[in-house]
């Protein structure tokens, strides 16, 4: 059994999270590497201010939680329910302003770009320092952890393991613009072995449909790359 079989099945397993508000895995290492923790929200006790306007609470300005900050605000300053992938929130909840800002940001990628990474595009695969590239199809497990790639070989990466993405350019476009996204380059931890080990991911010259899906699914991986970085450090 694979390792991306073996964790789509164990992260069926769903109970509420501390707050009751939220489905998540049983097992937290079965949870999404893009995810993030629900935060310790700020005692009611300490709290006696809005933590944005300082308008004081009383009987009619009643206090609400961040849900994604956990810090207090009044109902003005925290009127906003945006919905929050992130924490694997069923329903929209309620934000400051600050929050929802940017989790309506996050929202292209839970809402397009994770489906380009799951359907995956076709690369130019070449192992460690390897001479020779195979042809391989390159996607996201449907539970977020590991990127599989499939070819007359297979190999699987726990994306939590990635810890360098760098994306290789080719000239610019004819009439100016940006350089074109032509591959990428993971650098991983694997289990029990020193040093990093890499893929390079090279998109073909075949198709025009082919370059443009692998070149979205390059767009795709960068982001997926920054969202991953901001899960550590949060």
């Amino acid at each position: 059994m694979s390792s991306e079989v073996a964790a789509r099945r164990d992260a069926k397993k769903l109970v509420r999270s501390p707050s009751g508000l939220r489905m998540v895995p049983e097992h937290r290492a079965f949870s999404s590497p893009f995810g993030l923790e629900e935060p310790q929200w700020v005692p009611d006790k300490e709290c006696p201010r809005c933590m944005q306007c300082d308008t004081k609470f009383d009987f009619i300005t009643r206090k609400h939680h961040c849900r994604r900050c956990g810090r207090c605000f009044c109902d003005r300053c925290c009127s906003q329910k945006v919905p929050l992938p992130r924490m694997c929130f069923v329903d929209p909840v309620r934000q400051c302003a600050g929050c929802a800002l940017v989790s309506r940001k996050e929202a292209e990628f839970y809402g397009k770009q994770l489906g380009v990474l799951v359907t995956g595009a076709t690369f130019l695969v070449t192992v460690g320092k390897s001479e020779s590239a195979e042809a391989m199809v390159c996607r996201l497990s449907s539970n977020q952890r590991y990127l599989v790639l499939d070819g007359d070989s297979h190999h699987e990466v726990e994306i939590a393991r990635i810890s360098t993405v760098q994306i290789l350019t080719e000239g610019l476009p004819p009439g100016g613009g940006s350089p074109r996204a032509a591959g990428m380059l993971l650098q991983y931890t694997v289990p029990g072995a020193e040093g990093v080990a890499q893929l390079k991911l090279t998109a073909g010259e075949d198709a025009t449909a082919s370059k443009r899906q692998a070149a979205a699914w390059l767009v795709a991986m960068h982001k997926a790359a920054k969202l991953l970085y901001e899960s550590r450090d949060q």
